[in-house]
């Protein structure tokens, strides 16, 4: 958690200094990804919304693929083609992000169903806020899963806020979770900032997936304590006092230093030194992603069809032009 968070200050900060052009943290919600991630087999698939990076950097991810994405550089696994924090890894059984919301709910539950026609004994989480919860793609993913009894997991991060939308604003309801039943699923809401509360939450709803063939849905409660991303100011719409509040009294690093610290395992010698070497860290590895080449230009126009059409061979002609007319130097 504590390396998740030095991510976040330092590469927010970099975008603050115009070094990536688009940043998000995770500041509140790191104990949702730990927690959920060490429950989760390595042969569960991922599918993310935007704000769980601590999933896949459980998983293995590095700090450089996590900078060479957020760099674009040529070392990025998705060649510069996705905007900073919209990771993705084969290798990991993650997917790549994508931007608009609620998409990756419905893709979740195919893969759920194409997994149970096959027999194949894992599962399928996908995780979404709960004013993603408000799209349709929420509504009929959650239908279809229920129907078909999918072996899944529907994982709502319930932050208090859909960028600047409040959740009185959103819901006059029960939060997400009280619509579990109506789909006919099981369902659990959880301390979204205690990392055991979490990590028994998803063990639990993930045996009882696999066991029933049927989907779980879990709504871990948390709070966003970063504005909504680096394009987002949020003392414009909420009170910095709460977001304080939340920092001293509920924030889930804060929880998991007490309880170590309770049991004599954590002491201020040891948080010093862990948060120094996850520091140098994260800068050596930004460092060495910022000093990267791009991607080469013509992967622009690879991986999407077998063999490259005409209007794609057209629009790299013209794109070279372009960069030759106006002295644009690119790989």
């Amino acid at each position: 958690m504590i390396r998740l968070r030095k991510m976040d200050t330092i590469l927010h900060n970099a975008q603050r200094q115009g070094r990536i052009s688009f940043y998000m943290t995770h500041h509140g919600e790191e104990a949702i990804h730990m927690g959920s991630a060490s429950a989760l087999h390595p042969q569960d698939t991922i599918f993310a919304q935007y704000r769980e990076a601590g999933l896949l950097m459980w998983r293995g991810f590095t700090l450089e693929q996590f900078c060479n994405q957020c760099f674009s550089n040529d070392q990025d696994l998705g060649k510069g083609r996705q905007m900073p924090v919209h990771y993705g890894c084969k290798a990991l059984n993650y997917q790549t992000v994508s931007s608009p919301l609620g998409t990756q709910i419905t893709q979740a539950v195919g893969a759920a169903y194409k997994f149970k026609l096959d027999a194949m004994n894992n599962t399928k989480i996908v995780y979404f806020g709960e004013g993603a919860a408000s799209t349709i793609d929420f509504h009929s993913a959650c239908n279809f899963a229920a129907t078909l009894q999918t072996p899944m997991i529907f994982f709502c991060r319930n932050n208090g806020y859909a960028i600047s939308t409040p959740v009185e604003d959103q819901y006059a309801g029960d939060g997400i979770i009280s619509r579990a039943p109506g789909y006919g699923m099981a369902g659990i809401r959880v301390d979204g900032n205690d990392v055991f509360a979490v990590h028994a939450a998803v063990a639990e709803a993930r045996k009882l997936a696999l066991e029933t063939s049927a989907p779980v849905m879990i709504e871990a409660m948390t709070y966003r304590q970063g504005h909504h991303s680096t394009s987002d100011d949020s003392s414009r719409y909420r009170d910095m006092e709460e977001v304080q509040a939340a920092q001293d009294v509920t924030d889930p690093i804060l929880r998991m230093d007490k309880f170590l610290r309770h049991y004599g395992w954590m002491d201020d010698n040891a948080v010093a030194t862990i948060e120094d070497e996850e520091r140098v860290a994260v800068l050596r590895a930004m460092e060495a992603a910022e000093a990267r080449p791009d991607p080469k230009l013509d992967s622009m126009f690879t991986d999407v069809y077998h063999e490259k059409p005409p209007h794609l061979i057209r629009q790299e002609m013209e794109l070279r032009g372009h960069l030759k007319r106006h002295n644009i130097a690119h790989r």
